[in-house]
């Protein structure tokens, strides 16, 4: 069928286009989970697969962290603004990690971004974000908490070339591979994300050969207006008004948010805040965006549909030079630990005008730990990075959910203990439900976790816990939940409490203990 075709305004061939464009997306994902190296990806998932116009409109995606999956149409975009789109050409594909060029969170975060072609034209992108185990900087893992500048956070990849004319850019590669105290892993999950995207290239290329440019991008315009009239029927459930809330942190700093409804615009302001930090807990504006986007879903279409015009009546205010919308050369590292409590303290203002539709407060950290070291048994280098889970809030109508990943998480999974104890060399020596009792209520918060690995060799630690001074939130009356840390159990019976910490030296014998909150309590008991 010639791609000029007029059949644009087909309702079922569109909707075969739309159902294969999310086909598409999945098995982006599929692929990158049965190739990547590292077992952050295959096993916990900690990635994001999708596709976007020839714009960079969200199309479709597979699986994956939410905060992810907002990330790529963002990438895009600002892979167009820095190159141009008359420059790129059929088999370029695009490499970045830094989020002042597109890459959105931290340098550990890597997009890959291949521009889809057809007759000539460009027509889509195919795009994945994969958490990398190591990118260089101060410390193993790449998440140093003494960060003052980006500089000192790893390889900074903004938004170059590593394929051109479908062939590899050779010094690209020996780059990335240079920087990295993993260089093996890097160059298998390179290619594995590059593997992702040409399946879906392949994909969007048959549509378009199948049913021709025209029904293409009509399945597409059709796509986008079904977002937004989504969008626009949740909204008229939501009680319209201005709803705002000041929040402490546990370092003492205040955080603001308000959020107007309207019958045709959801709008978060963000400008009265904290102004960056020299310390790596900043986020990029496109960071704090993709926290508003994901509240608003939640609450106008909280179903697996979503694209460009889901977010068209979202409106974000902020700040340049503060940190949510960070500039120059400020750190990252931690931006999660930022992006979270963001979300977070959104949902609680507007839980707090409707309790009977939202839960109370979760655990609302990453809780990322990673320990890296040499495998005591072959030598081998291994860098773990393991987000942990807590208890998420109570409900108007049951309990808290236990030992579940943050809100951020979507689609992941915990390493199973066996391929922990085998690939990295430790041992997990419990792993269960917490014994505190917070969360207290007509309904109860879920439980957290308490887990502890055992050294088997030396290692170094660095980990980030936010909520640690400051407890889960209760709803309508529900009591509150608690804390997240962990602590150094040294084998001659010293130790240490952190939340934040990096390069804590471990020695054999020594253990990691981890406690992470109860979800918070609705109503009262």
């Amino acid at each position: 069928m010639s791609n000029t075709d007029n059949t644009g305004s087909d309702p079922f061939t569109s909707s075969v286009i739309q159902a294969s464009l999310v086909a598409a997306a999945d098995e982006m994902f599929a692929v990158l989970r049965k190739t990547a190296m590292s077992p952050i990806i295959y096993e916990v998932l900690d990635v994001g697969t999708g596709i976007t116009d020839a714009r960079g409109d969200l199309v479709s995606s597979g699986a994956g962290i939410p905060t992810f999956v907002g990330v790529l149409d963002k990438a895009v975009r600002r892979i167009l603004e820095i190159h141009g789109a008359e420059t790129i050409r059929p088999g370029d594909m695009f490499i970045t990690n830094d989020p002042y060029f597109g890459g959105v969170t931290h340098l550990n975060d890597v997009v890959v971004a291949l521009p889809v072609f057809c007759g000539g034209c460009l027509m889509a992108w195919t795009a994945s974000i994969a958490h990398w185990n190591d990118v260089g900087g101060r410390v193993a893992g790449s998440m140093s908490t003494e960060a003052t500048e980006i500089f000192q956070e790893g390889l900074r990849l903004p938004a170059v070339r590593f394929f051109e004319n479908g062939e590899p850019v050779k010094s690209v590669f020996d780059i990335i591979a240079a920087n990295s105290r993993l260089p093996d892993f890097a160059r298998g999950d390179l290619w594995s994300q590059v593997a992702a995207s040409r399946i879906a290239e392949k994909r969007i290329r048959d549509l378009v050969s199948n049913f021709g440019t025209d029904a293409f991008l009509a399945a597409l315009d059709d796509l986008f207006e079904e977002g937004e009239r989504r969008a626009l029927a949740g909204l008229a459930g939501l009680p319209q008004g201005t709803f705002s809330i000041r929040e402490e942190q546990d370092d003492g700093a205040i955080w603001h948010a308000s959020i107007t409804i309207e019958k045709d615009r959801f709008a978060v302001d963000l400008r009265d805040n904290p102004v960056q930090r020299t310390a790596p807990y900043n986020t990029s504006r496109d960071g704090a965006v993709i926290s508003a986007q994901m509240i608003f879903k939640a609450l106008a279409d909280p179903t697996l549909f979503a694209n460009a015009g889901s977010f068209r009546i979202l409106e974000v205010l902020t700040e340049p030079g503060t940190i949510f919308h960070s500039t120059g050369t400020a750190p990252h590292g931690y931006y999660f630990e930022t992006r979270i409590r963001l979300y977070d303290m959104l949902w609680q203002c507007l839980a707090r005008a409707m309790p009977e539709r939202l839960p109370a407060g979760h655990f609302a950290s990453i809780c990322g730990t990673v320990i890296a070291g040499e495998h005591p048994d072959h030598g081998r280098r291994y860098t773990m990075v393991e987000p942990q889970m807590g208890g998420w809030g109570a409900t108007a109508e049951r309990d808290g959910l236990d030992a579940m990943y943050s809100c951020s998480h979507g689609e992941t999974f915990n390493c199973p203990i066996e391929i922990a104890e085998a690939r990295y060399g430790l041992e997990v020596a419990y792993k269960r439900l917490n014994e505190s009792d917070e969360g207290h209520g007509l309904h109860v918060g879920g439980k957290g976790l308490s887990q502890a690995y055992r050294m088997r060799a030396k290692a170094l630690l660095s980990a980030g816990y936010s909520r640690a001074r400051q407890p889960v939130w209760g709803l309508n009356g529900g009591e509150r939940g608690g804390t997240n840390g962990f602590s150094i159990l040294r084998r001659d019976g010293g130790r240490s409490q952190h939340d934040f910490a990096s390069g804590i030296a471990l020695e054999p014998g020594d253990m990691v203990l981890i406690h992470t909150a109860n979800g918070g309590g609705w109503g009262k008991g």
